[in-house]
């Protein structure tokens, strides 16, 4: 079965850092794309980063370039989204998910996802 496990999020003043793990189990990793998403309350779930495991083309929302970087160790079947200066409105629940063949900041054409870890950043 395909399983995505995410870890990391917690508490953290604004200006702070948290690095977000998705471990990955019951697919062929290399083959796939992970995305991390976010979602708050009331809002709709949004495209953060994402990873091709078969190419290494990565892309960014534009309200994250330049603070998070994403990264996939292919020997662990992990991506991590390392996540500096954050801010207030990072505040959210972060999901990976997983799809063949490639990234993308789209949630609609992810099948596969995981439960959630919890960030809040405090002002």
């Amino acid at each position: 079965e395909v399983q995505l496990v995410e870890s990391g999020g917690e508490l953290v003043q604004a200006g702070g850092s948290l690095r977000l793990s998705c471990v990955a189990s019951g697919f062929t990793f290399d083959n796939y794309g992970i995305g991390w998403f976010r979602q708050a309350p009331g809002k709709e779930r949004e495209g953060v980063s994402s990873i091709s495991n078969i190419d290494g083309s990565t892309y960014y929302a534009d309200s994250v370039k330049g603070r998070f970087t994403i990264s996939s160790d292919n020997a662990k079947n992990t991506v991590y989204l390392q996540m500096n200066s954050l801010k207030p409105e990072d505040t959210a629940t972060y999901y990976c998910a997983a799809r063949p063949w490639g990234g993308s900041l789209v949630p609609d054409i992810y099948g596969n996802w995981g439960q959630g870890t919890q960030v809040t950043v405090s002002s």
